[in-house]
């Protein structure tokens, strides 16, 4: 399907583009958008007591966090002198109404809660202001129109409340993605010169990183119409989009690559530009045309194993991440939420743009992909002459296999002493912290605290609702009875532990509600400020039989409320993610220890980052490195963020390296071999990938908001453990140790997994539906037929049709040599089928560059070459010619009755040379035109 989806592309390349940049521009207009759709929190449970506490404040009560809270100072005078109260008094009042729906100041209040608006010295006053509207949208706009009507003559004026410090979020997180990508331009396209070695292969993963952050934009505008996006969720979707992007670019590009020599070679055509000497032009153009044309159907047979190969990888692992991320919608919160859909959006992008944007790229540039070729890319160059089974990775992947213990202790060590500190972890909010240390709105946050009296106090606030409650009585007017119930209910409250003063600050008659405000001496995330709100939910104030409700909020109880929401969510995401991503790897694998193995191994990571993440913004170990102020704690969404993420990223990983391990198992049944093998062929690329998104992590590391910087962080620091210890140490050590359990996959689990089964199946157009049998796709070293070659059952006749298969290469390291054996004699003929020659008879065929076939080692005199017209030829050793239209069967002289079946135990396989203690294994040629022995290490030492 996919092959064909490759086909597809390379003959629809100009409509396919043309189709693309349409949708990229209508992308990017309509994605410019959601800047001004941003919304601020989204933190706090939805359903949580506080959380009703705070939306009764803004509807009835009147707020406690003001929209706007201007700060004024005057170097020479204080608030009571008339000059001081006549320059903010005459600039407020001229604000306009339908703008500004209440102002509170000092000369405002009476009593002792005046003092609360004047700083210690008396020089500084601040004015609180709500304003018109009802979203973030229209008091955002409303006070830009009369901010600069707040600038009182002679005084100095800062601003800050609610909106300024949503519209500085927003302003900083642009600048941040602005700042990031302007910073990783330069070092990703550097790598990615460096990795693929020539230089228009290296502009093709940035085109479609800029496709993928432009589509998120517009899939995130999208988003805001069914549900509220932070502004948090713009960092966390660019990061992923971009990074996500180069990475699944790399193993496209990669491929085609390979592909594309491989197709190149077997027809004979030669490398580079052959036209390059010829100095007539007319000769020179011709030529040029002849390879161009030439290469058309190589290109496209390229392009469909391709999509075969690793664009199956590429979208299981798309589907993969995008289960993790939709965990988050288990959630209430609104920043767990949106940011799980744009996530998961976002990576349905990056998918495309690898799978679609860039298969027609290379479709259209064909071999000028190799564009700018570096020097060490160059065919006469000793790296492109290196012999593949060798390198850092062959080495590795060997050793591991050896001395899988020292390796697996050595892992669990460094992780566990990675995890110590999260034991430690303490959670809390997000305050005006998280903004830069130069951030106007939070110097006016950190002012008020330090210099107004109770500027630190955050109050918990209590409303008592219920029947009982007068609808004409208003406790914050002088002469009216206070119902003694309530009285004697807020001096209980005063006479709790550590409290300093309760008193009545709302009422609502239409709601039927009353707010007690209590002020204590600790810490809003103190343990004794936790038990006294605990306390208050415990008390009951029922009258008369008429039950009483109280509900508590601040921010000491968000806090609790959003601790508690979290902990009720997370064994849930657990649960679904897990089995969601359990299910998927079994389609892909078709095994069930593959699967928790990877689970576990994605918990070991995440383990690592959470300590991590603790020891450096907890301890504050990060602070001077990455300039910002600890808090004592981490934010709790953001761990549920990283979790989500991180998982995901560790998944994409596993499938890339396990999808070539279990290549590499169904051509051998040699479990070392194929861990070894998988391990040469990925580690490279894995290792390349993940040093590509670590470049676009650590931008977004230096970002001006601490909690990006956190999840930056946290993500930098999994995908390293991932990549360079997790994929490269851990997996093959332990799979090492499991052995040929890896694929162990119980009898009624394999029905199962032959109806969903992921991999690719080798299928041509106009095949009868369910005669073909699943072919293993193709390797990189293999070799294609120049025409299709199939088993075929004796009843079987010519017409039935010929399924075409792509050979694989024989093993690296075959099995212990097993005479054949003679099928067992049945009843009747089963129904015709095909079945893979190739799949049974590895060793035995092998491509010749003249288009024979050519019996290799051991041949079976039972079987023949079937033309069309019925005459029969021997396959006698040495090359045979052999018609594109003829088939392998069985010879009815020798088996008239039984089909036939292939080996239990796989093919005879070549006898090793007499009086030699050498092993020896037979590999591909570096030139890839054939065969050649090459001594094998003892690898039973362990």
């Amino acid at each position: 399907m996919l092959s064909g989806l490759g086909r597809l592309i390379h003959r629809r390349r100009w409509a396919g583009l043309v189709l693309i940049l349409v949708l990229t521009g209508a992308g990017g207009a309509w994605g410019l958008g959601v800047f001004s759709k941003f919304k601020a929190g989204g933190f706090e449970d939805p359903d949580a007591s506080s959380t009703l506490v705070a939306r009764l404040g803004a509807t009835y009560f009147g707020s406690t966090n003001p929209d706007v809270l201007v700060l004024y100072k005057s170097g020479t005078m204080t608030v009571d002198d008339p000059r001081y109260e006549a320059a903010v008094i005459t600039t407020v009042a001229r604000l306009p109404k339908d703008r500004a729906a209440e102002i509170i100041s000092y000369w405002a209040i009476d009593g002792k809660d005046a003092a609360s608006f004047a700083s210690r010295d008396r020089r500084e006053t601040f004015v609180a202001v709500k304003l018109q509207g009802k979203d973030d949208a229209a008091k955002l706009e409303n006070y830009r129109l009369i901010k600069e009507r707040l600038k009182a003559p002679g005084l100095d004026v800062r601003f800050g409340g609610s909106v300024p410090l949503g519209e500085e979020f927003g302003e900083q997180v642009t600048a941040d993605i602005v700042r990031a990508e302007t910073i990783t331009a330069l070092p990703l396209l550097i790598l990615l010169m460096m990795l693929f070695g020539a230089f228009v292969a290296s502009l093709l993963p940035m085109v479609v990183a800029v496709f993928s952050m432009i589509g998120g934009l517009a899939v995130l505008n999208i988003v805001t119409f069914a549900a509220d996006v932070t502004s948090f969720a713009l960092e966390v979707v660019t990061m992923m989009g971009v990074g996500l992007a180069i990475d699944y670019s790399l193993f496209i590009i990669s491929r085609f690559r390979e592909e594309l020599d491989r197709g190149a070679s077997a027809q004979g055509l030669p490398q580079g530009k052959p036209w390059k000497g010829e100095r007539d032009r007319r000769a020179r153009r011709a030529a040029k045309k002849a390879h161009r044309e030439a290469m058309l159907p190589v290109q496209e047979a390229a392009l469909g194993a391709t999509m075969a190969t690793a664009g199956r990888t590429i979208m299981v692992s798309g589907v993969t991440v995008s289960a993790a991320l939709g965990g988050l919608l288990l959630f209430p919160q609104m920043f767990l939420r949106t940011i799980g859909l744009a996530g998961i959006a976002t990576v349905m992008v990056a998918v495309f743009g690898a799978t679609v944007l860039l298969p027609t790229l290379l479709a259209l540039l064909g071999p000028r992909v190799e564009g700018g070729r570096m020097p060490w890319r160059r065919p006469d160059s000793k790296r492109a002459r290196r012999d593949p089974d060798s390198g850092f990775w062959y080495r590795l992947g060997h050793s591991v296999m050896k001395h899988p213990l020292p390796y697996f202790t050595a892992v669990l060590v460094i992780l566990g002493v990675m995890f110590v500190p999260f034991l430690n972890v303490q959670f809390g909010s997000i305050d005006a912290r998280v903004l830069p240390k130069d951030s106007a709105t939070r110097a006016v946050v950190e002012s008020v605290k330090r210099n107004f009296p109770n500027g630190s106090a955050e109050p918990i606030d209590v409303v008592v609702s219920g029947d009982l409650i007068p609808r004409n009585w208003k406790p914050v007017r002088k002469g009216d009875n206070i119902p003694p119930y309530l009285e004697a209910f807020r001096k209980k409250l005063g006479s709790l532990p550590g409290v300093t003063d309760s008193k009545f600050t709302g009422y609502s008659g239409e709601y039927g509600g009353v707010r007690i405000s209590v002020t204590h001496k600790y810490e809003p995330m103190d343990r004794h400020a936790q038990d006294l709100v605990d306390t208050i939910r415990g008390m009951d104030l029922s009258k008369n039989g008429y039950p009483m409700h109280i509900d508590v909020g601040g921010s000491t109880a968000a806090q609790m409320d959003l601790m508690s929401s979290l902990m009720r969510s997370l064994p849930k995401m657990a649960v679904v993610v897990g089995l969601a991503t359990f299910l998927l790897l079994f389609m892909f694998f078709g095994s069930v220890v593959l699967p928790l193995k990877a689970i576990v191994m994605n918990v070991l990571s995440i383990g690592a980052s959470f300590g991590a993440i603790v020891w450096g913004f907890q301890y504050g170990h990060l602070a001077g490195i990455l300039d910002f102020t600890p808090t004592g704690g981490v934010e709790a969404t953001s761990m549920i963020l990283i979790l989500a993420v991180v998982f995901g990223l560790s998944m994409d990983y596993e499938v890339f390296l396990l999808s070539r391990i279990r290549e590499e198992w169904d051509r051998t049944r040699d479990n070392r071999v194929a861990v070894a093998s998988g391990m040469q062929h990925t580690g490279g690329i894995i290792t390349s990938a993940a040093l590509l998104f670590l470049v676009v992590i650590a931008a977004f590391s230096m970002a001006g908001i601490t909690v990006v910087k956190l999840i930056g962080v946290g993500m930098f620091v999994a995908v390293v453990v991932d990549a360079a210890l997790v994929r490269s140490l851990l997996v093959p050590a332990t799979m090492r140790f499991m052995g040929d359990s890896n694929w162990w996959l119980p009898g009624p689990l394999a029905g199962l997994h032959a109806h969903v089964d992921l991999r690719e199946r080798g299928e041509l157009p106009g095949e009868p539906a369910g005669t073909a049998v699943a072919a293993p796709p193709r390797l990189p070293d293999e070799q294609p037929f120049p025409y299709p070659l199939r088993w075929e059952q004796p009843a079987t006749t010519p017409a039935a049709g010929v399924a075409a298969a792509t050979p694989p290469t024989p093993p690296i390291a075959p099995p212990a040599p097993t005479p054949p054996v003679a099928p067992p004699p049945v009843p009747a003929p089963p129904p015709p089928s095909y079945v893979d020659a190739n799949a049974a008879f590895k060793p035995t065929l092998q491509p010749t560059m003249a288009g024979q076939v050519n019996f290799a080692a051991h041949e079976r005199p039972n079987l023949v070459f079937q033309s069309p017209n019925g005459v029969d030829q021997v396959a006698a050793p040495g090359p045979t010619s052999a018609d594109p239209s003829m088939r392998i069967v069985p010879s009815p002289a020798t088996e008239p009755q039984a089909p036939w079946r292939p080996w239990a135990n796989g093919p005879p396989q070549p006898r090793p040379v007499r009086n030699s203690s050498i092993k020896r294994e037979i590999v591909p040629t570096p030139d890839g035109t054939g065969w050649r022995w090459r001594p094998v290490e003892d690898e039973d030492a362990n």
